[in-house]
């Protein structure tokens, strides 16, 4: 047929360029559907899923990776220590700052048990010293933290008696003679001072040592020792017959005085029950580790 205005010799060229037209503008197969999998954001407004990217801007798009550690963005840079925090059976593996403080530490164990510094007993070889830092008391990566504590109103149902019972007896020892001067202690002291007993340093406070305190008497005048095992929270009071393994939390009052004429030495005594009767009194202890032995064994979060 003709069409209106072109001449009749130009039909087969009008034909052939259409079907050019035609071909120039089919897509290949599938090119759509790649285009809408590609993730929002990938390309550029209405160009090709591949215009304005490079290898750079796909570098700069990936999220940070998270630090492995559980001191916080603030230790990025520090040293850590790896710890076992040890509390109520539970146990909590923790990186830390070995420059931090025993207070900061508290702080971390709060974080993690919901107990407040204030009610927290943390020992490592003794009391954690709130005022030292991890590296200054030699905690080294694998070093097991032990926590001790209860909510508030458990603390106020033991503490109340505790209290009770150490003003009575402050109370009692005020009104009679020095304790080394009474007839029951003399039978002991008299015996003079052990040969094998630790020695001490007057006017200086120690922390525990990490062997056994030895080389005591007892009120029988037999050898004594004390452990302290901090991860069972016990005290264990060892003699030639037999080893007595006694919970922290059952002694109700611990005492001392220094010894007249050996004042760098005190005899001590662990209250076991609720009367004077079940004193259990060791001679000999080495004056350093008086105040160390007491917090140990009471806390010093009994007396916020």
């Amino acid at each position: 047929a003709a069409f209106p205005g072109v001449p009749r010799g130009g039909l087969y060229t009008i034909i052939m360029a259409a079907a050019a037209a035609a071909a120039d503008g089919a897509e290949e197969p599938g090119m759509e559907a790649e285009a809408q999998e590609l993730p929002l954001g990938c390309g550029g407004g209405g160009g090709s899923p591949a215009a304005g990217r490079s290898p750079e801007s796909e570098e700069r798009r990936e999220p940070p990776q998270a630090s492995v550690s559980n001191g916080g963005d603030e230790d990025s840079g520090r040293e850590l220590v790896e710890l076992k925090v040890i509390w109520n059976k539970n146990k909590y593996d923790v990186k830390f700052c070995l420059d931090s403080t025993g207070a900061e530490l508290k702080q971390k164990i709060h974080s993690l048990t919901g107990l407040p510094p204030a009610m927290q007993k943390v020992m490592f070889k003794g009391l954690l010293p709130e005022e030292k830092t991890l590296r200054e008391i030699k905690v080294t990566n694998g070093a097991k933290i032990m926590v001790v504590g209860s909510t508030i109103n458990d603390v106020l149902a033991v503490n109340t008696p505790k209290e009770a019972a150490q003003q009575e007896v402050k109370a009692e020892e005020n009104k009679k003679e020095p304790l080394c001067r009474q007839k029951q202690h003399r039978k002991v002291l008299d015996k003079g001072k052990p040969d094998d007993v630790m020695p001490s340093v007057k006017g200086v406070q120690e922390r525990l040592p990490t062997v056994p305190l030895s080389g005591m008497y007892n009120k029988s005048g037999g050898k004594v020792r004390l452990t302290f095992k901090l991860e069972q929270d016990q005290l264990w009071i060892g003699t030639k017959e037999r080893t007595e393994k006694l919970p922290m939390g059952s002694i109700k009052n611990v005492v001392s005085e220094p010894i007249e004429g050996h004042e760098d030495y005190h005899m001590m005594a662990f209250q076991l029950g609720p009367t004077e009767a079940s004193y259990y009194w060791v001679y000999w202890v080495p004056t350093q580790y008086v105040d160390a032995i007491k917090d140990t064994v009471l806390g010093k979060w009994q007396y916020f």
